[in-house]
């Protein structure tokens, strides 16, 4: 979401944690993520691990992983479940964004099919790489949503009580003041829907981000590279951005409307040369340990119960 600025944008400030969302949606977006990374033009990726291309695209995403955090992008919109939802998706296929919502909101999800669905997508993550996910986040936000984050708290406080994982919180506290549009539209509503959610994960013992941004209307006539600026110009210490760059192409179209606009991100994120100088990234071995939250990104605490 581009926020409005007066005078010139200024991108100096505390480092940033840039994350390309939906990795392994399409072999494009792969290839984008995976060249980007190439080019240290990102912090981190988030995975879809219910995709056809997860298990061949994992061992190319691995070979970043001692600059890059590697995570889980939790799904529960798009496609197939990674194994049998009797209640949530009878035909195999699951639900779009809003009957998903309509669900969680009257409570008609069931949370152990939630939390054996997480458990499966996390299990074909450490299967195809090996280790645990750096972080965890979801798409189109589903993590925040009741029961799926119930159930996503407990599944993570129990599986990785020894590294804790960060678990994005969305709530953009920019929005306060901003104009309507698209974008302001969809963070004040994922900021409702997220209240209570970054108190809970601590609750857990889990690590949560302090800041975030990067909602879009997605629109190709608007500079990217402005709204990169824009996202990135008031950002505090432990401040997510989140990104959708990718190469269009027919199988995308197929499955999201975001199509054209991602091809726009990867440009415009392969020509932003300040941000080197704003980017967090873990620094290990491609096979060492899992990012220890509490150092590596500073100011973040974990409550233990």
């Amino acid at each position: 979401m581009t926020v409005p600025v007066t005078g010139p944008v200024t991108v100096k400030g505390p480092t940033i944690l840039l994350c390309a969302d939906d990795y392994a949606m399409t072999a494009g977006i792969s290839r984008s993520i995976e060249a980007l990374a190439a080019a240290q033009r990102l912090s981190a990726t988030s995975a879809m691990t219910t995709t056809q291309h997860w298990g061949g695209d994992a061992r190319r995403i691995a070979e970043h992983r001692g600059t890059l955090s590697i995570g889980l992008h939790l799904n529960f919109t798009l496609g197939a479940p990674a194994g049998a939802m009797a209640l949530l998706a009878p035909q195999g296929t699951l639900p779009a964004l809003k009957p998903l919502l309509l669900r969680a909101l009257l409570g008609r999800l069931d949370k152990q099919e939630v939390r054996d669905e997480i458990r499966r997508q996390l299990d074909a993550f450490e299967r195809a790489l090996g280790f645990q996910p750096d972080h965890v986040d979801g798409h189109q936000h589903v993590q925040v949503l009741p029961t799926i984050r119930a159930a996503l708290f407990d599944e993570l406080a129990i599986r990785y009580h020894n590294a804790p994982p960060l678990v994005r919180d969305p709530v953009d506290r920019r929005v306060t003041g901003v104009p309507v549009s698209v974008a302001a539209v969809k963070a004040r509503a994922t900021n409702v829907l997220a209240v209570g959610f970054a108190a809970s994960a601590r609750a857990h013992g889990l690590h949560v981000n302090n800041g975030f941004s990067g909602f879009s209307a997605f629109d190709t006539a608007q500079s990217y590279s402005d709204e990169l600026k824009a996202e990135v110009a008031g950002a505090g210490p432990r401040h997510i951005v989140m990104c959708h760059p990718g190469f269009n192409d027919a199988e995308l179209a197929a499955l999201d409307p975001v199509t054209a606009r991602r091809d726009q991100e990867h440009a415009g994120l392969s020509a932003a040369d300040w941000l080197a100088d704003r980017l967090w990234r873990p620094s290990r071995a491609a096979d060492g340990a899992a990012v220890d939250w509490a150092r590596a990104w500073p100011g973040h605490t974990v409550a233990r119960g």
